[in-house]
C-alpha cells in the first residue's frame, strides 16, 4: 500500500502530518511513502530528510492523491473547508483519509466527503482510553497550546513572572490563574511555575486537584455540583447555563486578584462556555492579561476576538488560534507519532484492517461506502 502526504494548505498551517522518522516506521511495516514537494519545509523537515528515510518526493499534489491508497493530513476537509475543497476532486473511491476533520463542528461537510466514497478517519475522535494515549492528537496539541499560552501572556504582561530580590528592591511574583486543568491547563500550570509565577487553578472536576497540587499550584475550591463533567470518551461535557452562572459568580473575586488568566474550557463540537464576563474584566487590574485558548470556539471570555489581541477596560485579551502551528517542528513530531501509531493499528500485514469491534477504529471512522457512518456525526446531522 502507498501512503501519501500532501502539503498543508490551510492558511498559517506549518505542521506536517508525517516526519522523516515516521517514514522509517511505515517502510519497515511494508508501506511505500510518497510526499509532496516541500511539504515539511515550514516545519523544519526538508525533502532530503524524507528521501534519506526512503520516501519518494512528488512534484504535483494531484499525483500524490492518485498514487496513494492512504492520505495523511494535519487538516483534512472539514478542518480546512476553503482550500481543502479542491482535494475532493482528486480523491479516489476507497481511498483512506486520516486527518483532523472537525466532524463535530462541520458535520455537513462530512457528507461531501462521503460523496467521494472515501474511508475517512478523524483524529479528534480518538477515544481517551489508556490504549489510545499514543494516538491522542487533541492531548498532544493541547500540551503545546498550554505551553505557548503562558509565553504569550509573559510577553504582553507589563510585569515579570518570577519573584526577584534585587538591590533596587523586591519584585513580587506575578499571579496566574488557570481555568481548566485538562492537558492544556496542566501544561500551562507547569510552564507558569517554571517561569516563577504564583499559580492558582480551577476545574469542574474535583478529581484533578491532586494533579494541580503536584505541579506546585494551588487548587481553587468552589462549592458547585458538577455531576458528570466528562463523557464516556473522556472529553468535557457541556454543563447547563445555571451551572456556568454560579461558576462566574464564584470566580469573579479570583479573577480580579490575578495578573494573568488563562482559560482552556472547550467542549468538542460545541460553542465554548462563557466563563469571564465583561463585568469580570472591568474588575481586573489595568495591565492584566487574559489568554483565551477557546477563542476558536467562540471564547471563554465575553470580549475575546478570535485570532486578535484586543484591549478592553485596560485588560489585554488574546484570542490565539492554532497555537500548535506556531511550534511546527515539535508539533509535527507529536502529530506524526499519533498518526503513525493509529495507522499501525489500521494496517496489518500490508492490508487495511477495518475491525469494527475495536472501539478506536469504530469511534474514529467518519465516512465509508458513500455514507457518514459515525454515530456521533449522524446524530448531529439528524438533530437527534
Amino acid at each position: 500500500m502507498v501512503v501519501g502526504v500532501p502539503r498543508e494548505t490551510f492558511p498559517g498551517e506549518n505542521r506536517v502530518a508525517l516526519i522523516p522518522a515516521g517514514v522509517t516506521t511505515l517502510t519497515k511495516a511494508g508501506l511505500e511513502v510518497v510526499v509532496e514537494k516541500n511539504t515539511g519545509v515550514a516545519a523544519g523537515y526538508p525533502d532530503k530528510e524524507f528521501t534519506d528515510k526512503g520516501a519518494k518526493i512528488i512534484e504535483k499534489r494531484a499525483d500524490v492523491f492518485s498514487k496513494a491508497d492512504i492520505i495523511l493530513q494535519v487538516r483534512g476537509y472539514g478542518a480546512n473547508p476553503e482550500e481543502g475543497k479542491r482535494d475532493l476532486a482528486v480523491m479516489k473511491e476507497g481511498q483512506v483519509v486520516i486527518a483532523s476533520l472537525e466532524p463535530l463542528s462541520e458535520a455537513k461537510l462530512m457528507q461531501e466527503l462521503a460523496k467521494q466514497r472515501t474511508i475517512s478517519f478523524a483524529m479528534e475522535l480518538i477515544p481517551r482510553i489508556t490504549r489510545a494515549q499514543s494516538m491522542d492528537v487533541l492531548s498532544s496539541m493541547a500540551n503545546i497550546a498550554g505551553y505557548k499560552a503562558v509565553l504569550l501572556a509573559a510577553d504582553v504582561l507589563p510585569k515579570m513572572f518570577p519573584m526577584m530580590m534585587t538591590a533596587a528592591g523586591t519584585i513580587v511574583a506575578a499571579k496566574v490563574f488557570i481555568i481548566g486543568a485538562g492537558v492544556a491547563g496542566l501544561q500551562a500550570i507547569a510552564t507558569a511555575r517554571r517561569l516563577g509565577a504564583v499559580v492558582h487553578a480551577y476545574d469542574v472536576r474535583p478529581a484533578v486537584k491532586e494533579q494541580v497540587l503536584s505541579l506546585g499550584a494551588k487548587f481553587v475550591e468552589m462549592e458547585l455540583e458538577a455531576g458528570e463533567a466528562e463523557d464516556r470518551g473522556g472529553y468535557a461535557k457541556e454543563m447547563d447555563e445555571e451551572f456556568y452562572r454560579r461558576q462566574r459568580e464564584l470566580m469573579t473575586r479570583v479573577v480580579a486578584e490575578n495578573d494573568v488568566v488563562i482559560t482552556t474550557a472547550a467542549v468538542p463540537g460545541k460553542k465554548a462556555p462563557v466563563l469571564i464576563t465583561e463585568e469580570m474584566v472591568k474588575g481586573m487590574h489595568p495591565g492584566s492579561v487574559i489568554v483565551d485558548l477557546a477563542a476558536e470556539r467562540g471564547g471563554n471570555c465575553e470580549l475575546t476576538e478570535a485570532n486578535k489581541t484586543v484591549e478592553k477596560h485596560g485588560v489585554t485579551i488574546l484570542g490565539p488560534i492554532n497555537l500548535a502551528a506556531t511550534v511546527p517542528f515539535h508539533a509535527s513530531q507529536m502529530y506524526s507519532k499519533n498518526i503513525v501509531t493509529f495507522l499501525n493499528l489500521l494496517v496489518k500485514e500490508g492490508k487495511l484492517n477495518l475491525d469494527m469491534e475495536d472501539e478506536i477504529i469504530r469511534d474514529t471512522l467518519v465516512t465509508q461506502g458513500g455514507e457518514v457512518v459515525n454515530q456521533r456525526v449522524k446524530e448531529l446531522l439528524t438533530g437527534a
